[in-house]
């Protein structure tokens, strides 16, 4: 009886951080310019780095996981957003996403109905200079940093642990295997893992 109890009461709490975190995200995000749809559930509570000039739009019923209490796969961080200036980053609707990471310097696209698994990352950006006199620079001159735009289409799965890369596009409906690394663009309706990530089959 008390171990049933006990389910019973963290079970509560667990629903009732949900339900507060939820609230919080909304407010947080709208006042960070965030253009967020209605329906949105956020699990725990995301980061988010948003540039004034830039633009992150979200649709309606975007569900999120964050931290260690919510789709323990290992790894539980929070969500994070980073916008940079002038950068756009559009996310469609009924997407899911736990405890990953989207750095968005330039464009990042996400189609309706995307799935990304648990510790994904996705960014558009080199961060550094191929040409290691800028990088040793101090400061360290980002001038010419590579910028190319991610394109995720509809219905995509990203299996957990995935990393997504600058100038990459994924066709509609297709499946990255878990702990993919992604660095060219996936046709529709075709499945690939690895790393680099390959082609594996036809969706069935």
């Amino acid at each position: 009886m008390l171990r049933f109890l006990l389910r019973i009461g963290k079970i509560g709490l667990l629903r009732a951080y949900a339900a507060c975190s939820t609230i919080y995200t909304r407010i947080y995000f709208r006042l960070n310019g965030v253009n967020l749809g209605n329906g949105a559930q956020s699990n725990g509570v995301p980061l988010l780095e948003m540039s004034l000039s830039g633009k992150f739009t979200i649709g309606k019923n975007f569900r999120m996981n964050n931290g260690k209490y919510f789709n323990r796969i290992g790894r539980q961080y929070r969500c994070s957003f980073q916008v940079a200036k002038k950068a756009r980053l559009t996310i469609g609707n009924n997407v899911g996403m736990s405890s990953s990471a989207i750095v968005c310097q330039h464009c990042v696209e996400i189609g309706d109905n995307t799935l990304i698994g648990g510790n994904c990352v996705i960014y558009d950006t080199d961060f550094h200079d191929l040409d290691v006199s800028k990088r040793i620079q101090d400061p360290e001159d980002f001038s010419g940093v590579r910028k190319k735009p991610v394109i995720i289409k509809n219905n995509v799965f990203i299996g957990a642990h995935s990393t997504i890369l600058k100038g990459v596009t994924i066709g509609e409906a297709s499946i990255i295997g878990a702990a993919s690394v992604v660095t060219k663009d996936v046709p529709a309706g075709e499945i690939w893992a690895g790393n680099p990530a390959k082609f594996i089959s036809f969706i069935p």
